[in-house]
């Protein structure tokens, strides 16, 4: 798994990026799993993500709505497949209405950068 912490601060607000190849729904959750065994990453309020698998695609917004399918659709563009991205926010306080979605945005396009993968 490559993580990428503290890309991203508004508002007081921070993000941070994931992503692991994955085979399955079962490996998603270990991902999942093992990322939140980080204390930091335990206390965030989001872990929003998305993977393209041989299934089917799969997405879950974590209770920031639309970041699913945002990250599914930049997915797809990069046509990563068999790969699970994790978005994390730490709620800061303020809300940031659709300046979250660019947020979203740029920590997936951070992450296929860094992680060697086709930009979205």
């Amino acid at each position: 798994m490559q993580v990428f912490d503290k890309i991203i601060s508004d508002r007081g607000s921070r993000y941070a990026v994931s992503g692991a190849g994955v085979a399955d729904a079962v490996q998603i959750k270990q991902v999942l799993t093992e990322l939140r065994r980080n204390k930091r990453f335990a206390k965030a309020t989001h872990h929003s993500w998305a993977a393209i698998l041989e299934d089917g695609p799969l997405k879950e917004d974590d209770g920031e709505s639309g970041a699913g399918a945002l990250i599914l659709q930049m997915l797809e563009r990069a046509e990563l497949r068999d790969h699970v991205v994790v978005v994390t926010r730490w709620y800061g306080g303020k809300h940031l209405g659709g300046d979250r979605f660019r947020h979203v945005i740029d920590a997936v396009r951070h992450y296929l950068r860094e992680a060697g993968h086709k930009d979205a």
